[in-house]
């Protein structure tokens, strides 16, 4: 699953985590559609949403992308603000999933995210980066009961990752790399590490995306 970079530069974006702020700006929606473009669907492209422009924006695009991401931290628009519900909406019409990324921000937590995914049942969002911060235990808390809530595991410690696989399933956990940021290698040593089944190792690295996607129904 690939999604759009470059919206914000990354020191400006890591003053954001911690100060607030935010940016109006749209992303490269195209330069992700051009990557993901001859890959034989080994890339599979996430429309970027900007909240500041109008859900028509992501609905008249949305064939061609495969999923949504929403993120307050380039943004600045809370999960709980109408805007985020209106593009969740046109999200659950094209049948996408939503990824997010979630902070410790009024209307942006964790809590947030469950109070969105319980008004949008048929809708998959995924929880980006294992939560807030890197040992968000509390998130698998908030979560565990929320069928509709996948945790994707970049950035956090392998912990966490331990831990979502004991009190979530190996069902609802993601691999991710957030590449290029982190590079995949580093990702992939924490599953190495924890040792995990075959078994396992295949939901997380590759059917549970496989399912979010519908390609089962291909």
């Amino acid at each position: 699953m690939v999604c759009a970079g470059g919206t914000i530069d990354l020191d400006r974006l890591s003053r954001q985590l911690v100060e607030g702020g935010h940016v109006e700006t749209d992303a490269d929606n195209d330069a992700v559609l051009a990557a993901c473009a001859g890959t034989d669907g080994r890339l599979v492209p996430f429309f970027f949403a900007n909240p500041y422009r109008p859900p028509e924006v992501y609905r008249a695009r949305a064939a061609e992308f495969r999923g949504l991401e929403v993120s307050p931290a380039v943004h600045g628009v809370a999960l709980a603000d109408p805007r985020v519900a209106d593009l969740v909406a046109v999200a659950a019409e094209f049948d996408h999933p939503v990824y997010t990324v979630c902070l410790e921000r009024p209307g942006a937590g964790v809590a947030d995210l469950v109070t969105l995914g319980r008004r949008f049942p048929q809708v998959n969002f995924v929880l980006g980066h294992s939560g807030i911060g890197n040992i968000d235990l509390y998130a698998l808390t908030l979560i565990q009961d929320e069928p509709n809530i996948l945790l994707e595991t970049s950035g956090g410690y392998t912990c966490v990752v331990e831990a979502a696989l004991r009190r979530l399933g190996a069902g609802r956990v993601l691999f991710g790399s957030e590449y290029p940021l982190q590079h995949p290698t580093v990702e992939l040593a924490k599953y190495q590490a924890l040792r995990i089944p075959p078994e396992q190792w295949r939901q997380v690295a590759w059917d549970n995306a496989h399912r979010l996607l519908g390609e089962e129904k291909r």
